[in-house]
């Protein structure tokens, strides 16, 4: 029987008969540290041709070669990089990391989720293209076609910019200037929609709209300006009722346990006696448990999403006047038909307009604003909010409330008009 072969720096490849008359690609290699012949063998209908195979090897020929890697494989293709940084970075290995493992090696988990996400798209485009032949005009037009917000066309780029810099890295390409840097996408640093900021008045009306625990969740999160994975994360051993202190210093995403998102976010936080009153009203009559909230189901961590998407969103939305009366009264006044989306009807959805984005990161931004409504000092306001540079506390969050605007608008007006 004759075999098609085909030679590589290290290793060749041919087709080969396997039990039950099977027909698989056998790569054959010697391993670098050892110097014993090793063999692979690669399913023939996963990889119906020599040329995906020999694609899908690339990654793993370079690896073997390491010492040498552009005489390898001539020109490797931009899915070689991806394969090669998704095993470097165990990028699989964390997504298949279960609810309620901690992730504090590596990457956390919802950034392993959003790079697979991502590569999946630059992967579909450009993963059988040669890094020589990916050029910065082509995927800057690529960007201006996807249908994405330009933070996200901007994620792409920074993640393409990445790979390339672990290609150089990885001496699969010359040292050269990488070329995404020419890339520019624009708009990618202003927000498609200006941060929801609710009146007091509106705050205390969405409350009343919670049941528990995710009033108090709520409390908690426009209390303290804590991050929706910091607030569900919360044990009762961080807070110290005696000296009215709390730390924070852990996050849940999607069930995963990780330490919070900088060096700076895990820091002490002063509790004002009055909210200690409250954990504590909600303390005694909590499911027995370490953490603040406990999932009533499984008795571990809740995740953010549904909360939002069952919870505090459909709260916002009963904040709009009813389209019927016009009363912003939060009750539905005659049922009418229709679908009902999260208890609601589409009419209200419709109706709420931007109340109908109130979500976990809004407390966050009122949190601040009502820091400045206060006159705290931008140095206090920064430690309180947990940047790292106070410069994301006042461009990022800095949305005062109207009346803060009014009041020190009309006091400048009134000394321009002489009447101060």
């Amino acid at each position: 029987m004759k075999f098609t072969r085909q030679r590589f720096q290290r290793g060749s490849l041919r087709r080969v008969r396997r039990s039950q008359n099977q027909w698989a690609w056998e790569y054959r290699y010697k391993d670098p540290a050892t110097q014993q012949q090793k063999s692979m063998y690669l399913s023939c209908e996963q990889f119906p041709s020599q040329a995906l195979v020999e694609r899908h090897l690339e990654a793993f020929v370079l690896k073997l070669n390491c010492e040498n890697p552009i005489l390898a494989v001539h020109e490797p293709t931009f899915g070689a990089v991806i394969d090669r940084f998704i095993e470097e970075e165990r990028l699989l290995e964390i997504k298949k990391r279960r609810p309620g493992e901690h992730c504090d090696h590596g990457l956390s988990y919802g950034t392993v989720s959003s790079y697979l996400s991502v590569l999946k798209h630059i992967r579909a485009k450009w993963g059988t293209t040669r890094l020589s032949r990916v050029k910065a005009v082509a995927v800057q037009e690529w960007l201006k076609t996807l249908d994405a917000a330009p933070k996200t066309k901007g994620h792409m780029k920074a993640l393409m910019h990445r790979l390339y810099e672990k290609a150089m890295l990885w001496e699969m390409v010359d040292l050269n200037r990488n070329p995404m840097q020419l890339v520019e996408i624009k708009g990618i640093s202003k927000r498609l929609r200006k941060p929801l900021i609710l009146t007091v008045e509106q705050y205390f009306r969405l409350l009343d709209l919670l049941p528990q625990p995710w009033r108090t969740m709520v409390i908690v999160a426009q209390c303290l300006g804590l991050r929706a994975e910091e607030v569900l994360a919360l044990h009762w051993s961080d807070i110290d009722f005696d000296d009215l202190v709390i730390h924070v210093s852990r996050a849940v995403v999607h069930g995963r346990i990780k330490t919070v998102k900088t060096e700076y976010s895990e820091d002490e936080l002063p509790l004002d006696p009055d909210f200690a009153t409250v954990l504590l009203a909600w303390k005694s009559c909590a499911p027995q448990s370490e953490l603040v909230f406990p999932s009533h189901v499984t008795g571990r961590n809740f995740h953010a999403s549904p909360i939002q998407q069952d919870y505090i969103r459909p709260a916002g939305c009963c904040l709009a006047p009813c389209p019927t009366c016009s009363a912003g009264s939060g009750i539905w006044c005659t049922e009418q038909d229709g679908k009902r989306r999260g208890g609601l009807h589409d009419e209200r959805w419709d109706a709420a307009g931007i109340l109908g984005r109130v979500g976990w990161h809004t407390f966050r931004h009122m949190y601040r604003s009502w820091l400045d409504a206060t006159g705290a000092p931008l140095g206090v306001q920064q430690k309180l909010m947990r940047h790292a540079q106070i410069s994301t506390t006042m461009n990022v969050y800095g949305n005062a409330l109207m009346d803060s605007k009014r009041e020190a608008n009309s006091r400048v007006a009134r000394m321009a008009l002489g009447m101060a």
